[in-house]
């Protein structure tokens, strides 16, 4: 007779790959995370068309565009080097802290150093450079000294939910934006689409992606995101190919966003890096003064300290990742790669990489490890002689995802006890003007301080953070800066 025991399966011992990131611990599938590394590329993707228009159509204060000197811009070049910096620091996220997020030239921060740093007279993109270089070391330095990770231990449970719900709302607000589903009014900041209502081929493609991703995700269909983004981008082409619509300008104001689902002439293109190692450490402290410089690097540098901590708290509350504290695991490691992105995004001359939000559409998707920001990593790799077709997706087609994880996002506004004024105040302040703003620092500065300030008011000053009133003041002096520069006529 056969016993008992002999008809006991044993359980397969897990591959190299679920150990190394740890995939069956967190719940996870190897195909969940290929497919989640790919969602969150295609919704971020749109970064490698978007980053060459902000700091490659701008000239520097020698009057030469970047990387292409004064006769016209190199858009290729600035295309292939930012899905280059982005694949690398996006895989060494996911191997060296195993947590599903990505990287790439920061929006707002490459517009900061086009038009406040690298237009300024004498200045070049070099010069620029050097210093998003300088912030990336001085940040990585504050890692490593253990103040950065201090700091984002040292803030409330509660206000990190409300930095999460507020990232989106925003991101929310990006998604039925940059789709053309809002609009800036006509006496108003914002409308319906186009003159108050919803006109185009385009704004279609977005409706119905929007609502396909709805009820795939309703049904509980794996991949619903990815399967949304393929199916609106077909539709998309489809689309052009018949109606020839056109590309989205004051022309043609109800054409396709950013890039034009055509099909491409071809779909490989040989990358040009000649971008790498274009900065200038130090030539610009002799050109506009070392107090300039110093401000400077602290704009970019606040911005970047906690737009990171945000994004990181988002996802990892997404990804239900977070301890007790509201911390992810392997803080530090995060804070490290995302501080050497940054020096990197300047070595590499297409500005300071940093965290990307549109991680969370991967996240939502069902990622839950570093293999997914591996992907991620290696289809920006792959995107340095695909950009062709890389192109061909556009914004009505990505930008359902950014909507649906606003909505996922939002449902942790249970976590805040908004009967206690003491943090739902700060919370509702952080909240509210993310997208109010369109800044997740700004958002983040005000919950901040409005903290500080409310815990004084009521007499606990004891449950203040000694960091809490640290950043409570860098965030004043970031406010400020229009002030203070003038006041120093810099």
């Amino acid at each position: 007779m056969t016993s008992s025991s002999t008809l006991t399966k044993p359980t397969a011992p897990p591959g190299v790959l679920d150990k190394f990131f740890k995939i069956t611990e967190r719940g996870s599938t190897i195909g969940t995370e290929l497919r989640g590394g790919l969602v969150t590329f295609f919704a971020m993707s749109y970064i490698i068309v978007l980053n060459p228009l902000i700091i490659g159509t701008v000239k520097d204060g020698t009057g030469n565009f970047l990387g292409g000197g004064s006769a016209g811009p190199n858009l290729a070049m600035i295309s292939a080097t930012t899905a280059l910096v982005a694949g690398v620091m996006t895989i060494l996220m996911g191997i060296v802290a195993n947590f599903p997020l990505a990287l790439a030239a920061g929006l707002g921060l490459n517009a900061v150093v086009a038009f406040s740093i690298a237009s300024l007279p004498g200045v070049s993109w070099a010069d620029a450079m050097g210093l998003v270089v300088l912030e990336g070391l001085i940040i990585l330095l504050l890692v490593l000294t253990g103040f950065r990770e201090a700091v984002f231990r040292a803030v409330p449970v509660e206000l990190k939910t409300a930095i999460s719900v507020g990232i989106g709302l925003f991101i929310a607000l990006i998604g039925l934006f940059d789709s053309g589903f809002v609009t800036p009014g006509i006496g108003t900041p914002l409308q319906l689409g186009r003159n108050g209502s919803l006109a185009g081929w385009p704004i279609l493609v977005f409706v119905i992606g929007l609502i396909l991703m709805i009820v795939l995700m309703t049904r509980k269909v794996h991949g619903a995101i990815l399967i949304s983004i393929i199916t609106s981008t077909l539709l998309s082409v489809a689309i052009e190919a018949v109606a020839r619509i056109g590309s989205r300008s004051e022309q043609n104001p109800n054409g396709w966003s950013l890039g034009l689902p055509a099909l491409p002439d071809k779909i490989f293109d040989v990358p040009d890096f000649s971008l790498l190692g274009h900065f200038s450490l130090f030539g610009s402290i002799h050109k506009i003064g070392l107090v300039a410089v110093i401000l400077l690097i602290f704009s970019i540098m606040l911005a970047d300290f906690f737009d990171t901590m945000g994004t990181m708290v988002a996802i990892g509350a997404e990804a239900n990742l977070l301890d007790a504290q509201g911390n992810p695991p392997q803080t530090r490691q995060i804070l490290v790669v995302d501080s050497i992105a940054a020096a990197a995004g300047g070595a590499g001359g297409v500005s300071s990489n940093t965290s990307y939000i549109e991680s969370a559409t991967g996240v939502g998707d069902g990622a839950r490890t570093g293999l997914a920001s591996v992907v991620t990593g290696i289809a920006f790799l792959f995107a340095t002689f695909l950009s062709p077709l890389v192109a061909m997706v556009p914004y009505e087609a990505a930008t359902p995802a950014l909507v649906i994880v606003g909505f996922l996002m939002m449902m942790q506004v249970a976590g805040i006890s908004w009967k206690n004024y003491e943090i739902a105040i700060p919370a509702f302040l952080t909240i509210i003007l993310m997208p109010f703003t369109y800044s997740i620092t700004v958002g983040i500065g005000a919950g901040f301080i409005s903290f500080v300030v409310l815990k004084i008011a009521v007499g606990k000053v004891r449950e203040i953070h000694p960091l809490m009133w640290v950043s409570g003041v860098l965030f004043v002096v970031y406010f400020t800066l229009g002030p203070i520069k003038a006041l120093l006529n810099v």
